[in-house]
């Protein structure tokens, strides 16, 4: 069973019934237990980095997330979801992430030159390294992105970009912890195409 953790912030609704879509049976929940016993794990979010942090770590869910990644099964961030994923974040100050991946969370009003920010529609995916949770994408995919923080990491862990004024993070992973900075969910057939393979990655038991 997968789960997805509800803290408080994220789009819960709309990505559970994609999960129903791709045939995966999910749950949402905000329980430290059914989060422990879960095959899969994804974290979502939108708004605010340092107020989605004190969530996790007011709840306890933090931890919990911290230690279910520990155990080497599946975890997939998205979009706020995946920021948190990282070391930390200077969105309106400074914020201390889940340290799942190495990199910090920039501004990318720092690096656009002028273009607007949100950054906010399609955006075509360059993948630099297949597999994972990008295993089934072929040829030319667009995916819908919507933030104004992108994540600043080393190139090992990306797994695609896209292009905004400069190369900005859209896929990462380390190891079993997968993220994607663009909403799947809102992504039509290729977002469905990298929620199938986190599910079948899932049920497979592979990284």
């Amino acid at each position: 069973m997968i789960t997805i953790v509800d803290y408080g912030v994220g789009n819960l609704f709309s990505l559970g019934c994609s999960l129903k879509k791709v045939g995966a049976p999910c749950r949402i929940s905000p329980d430290p237990e059914l989060i422990a016993s879960s095959e899969g794990l994804i974290l979502p979010g939108v708004g605010a980095f340092g107020d989605a942090a004190d969530k996790l770590r007011d709840t306890g869910l933090g931890e919990s997330v911290r230690e279910y990644a520990a155990s080497g099964r599946p975890l997939l961030g998205i979009c706020l979801g995946m920021q948190l994923l990282f070391e930390d974040s200077w969105e309106f100050g400074h914020h201390t992430g889940l340290g799942l991946i190495p990199g910090s969370v920039r501004s990318l009003a720092e690096r656009t030159q002028g273009l607007k920010i949100p950054h906010m529609g399609w955006n075509r995916l360059d993948i630099t390294r297949g597999g994972g949770i990008l295993g089934s994408l072929r040829g030319e995919n667009y995916m819908y992105f919507v933030h104004s923080f992108y994540a600043d990491c080393p190139d090992e862990y990306v797994t695609s970009y896209t292009e905004y004024g400069f190369p900005v993070t859209a896929s990462v992973q380390k190891d079993n912890v997968y993220g994607c900075q663009f909403h799947p969910e809102k992504s039509s057939e290729s977002g469905l195409r990298i929620l199938a393979e986190f599910c079948d990655i899932v049920r497979k038991g592979e990284l």
